[in-house]
């Protein structure tokens, strides 16, 4: 059960890492701000670090991890765009970014609570990576 919890959870950790890296890449070259593009620039890489650490750990399971699923990705590439076409502005950047932020802090909270039996490092790695969310929204305020 712990071996399964543990993988379980790092996939859900993948996926949310990796919508996060693509929510980033997607709008980083319409931000304005300079302020704000070093934050997410900084953002992108804690991002990065943290999924590579994942996918480490998924290796040990020999576990391919799992992507954002497509629904989602494209539900939120089209929520970005229709936004930024009414509006192209950093407050709907940050808006659009601190809801992403928030439904990922929700999504991946839950799926901590689910896999209790997680072994301790991949839920360290759940509780870094709800953090980095939650720490983005808050940096992210100042833009609203």
């Amino acid at each position: 059960m712990i071996e399964q919890d543990t993988v379980r959870l790092l996939r859900e950790c993948d996926s949310g890492a990796q919508m996060g890296l693509d929510a980033i890449c997607g709008i980083l070259d319409r931000v304005k701000s300079n302020s704000m593009k070093g934050l997410l620039n900084e953002s992108q890489k804690h991002h990065e670090r943290i999924s590579n650490e994942i996918r480490h750990e998924l290796d040990r399971f020999k576990d391919e991890g799992k992507n954002p699923s497509p629904v989602a990705s494209v539900m939120s590439w089209m929520k970005t765009h229709a936004e930024l076409a009414a509006n192209e502005s950093d407050q709907t950047i940050a808006d659009l970014m601190t809801d992403g932020c928030n439904m990922g802090v929700k999504s991946l909270s839950r799926y901590l609570n689910q896999y209790r039996a997680a072994d301790e490092k991949s839920k360290d790695i759940a509780k870094r990576l709800i953090r980095m969310e939650e720490m983005l929204a808050v940096h992210l305020r100042p833009y609203l």
